[in-house]
């Protein structure tokens, strides 16, 4: 389910069976990088919509979480840890971090909450048939991630 005001009034109608949430952690940049974060934010947003439709009713996409790749690395943890912690104290029982921004494969370990990370493909001139043909072949290698980790969280 996203967050719009239409799939929240079913979510709250089916609280117990939505156990995940996905906030996806998207980089912005003014520097010479700045086309590499904006097509990470790309990626990572047409993807977690497609990943919001595949499992839509068993997880609730979150907003983009927007920060500036200059941040402090403990100030983005602090502020994502934060979410984390609020999430599951609202009842959620696996929170997933996806992004395309590799800094966060090194605070992995930091992270009160699943990180997928995805290399993010340049997507401005693909053609609209192969880019949702790839993003179709994304999301199901993320699907067996996400599958994995409810087992092992629900086998504890």
């Amino acid at each position: 389910m996203k967050w719009v005001a239409k799939d929240i009034e079913v979510y709250l109608g089916a609280k117990e069976y939505v156990d995940t949430v996905v906030l996806p952690l998207l980089p912005v940049s003014f520097a010479d990088d700045i086309k590499q974060t904006a097509s990470m934010t790309e990626f990572i947003t047409l993807l977690s919509g497609q990943l919001e439709r595949q499992f839509k009713g068993r997880l609730l996409m979150l907003p983009g979480f927007s920060y500036i790749k200059t941040e402090s690395e403990e100030k983005l943890l602090e502020t994502v840890n934060h979410w984390g912690a609020e999430i599951v104290k609202q009842g959620f029982k696996h929170v997933f971090f996806v992004t395309s921004d590799s800094d966060w494969k090194a605070r992995e370990d930091k992270l009160d909450g699943s990180l997928i990370w995805l290399p993010f493909l340049p997507l401005e001139h693909m053609d609209k048939n192969y880019l949702n043909s790839i993003l179709e072949d994304q999301v199901k290698q993320m699907i067996s991630l996400f599958i994995k980790k409810w087992q092992d969280r629900d086998s504890q």
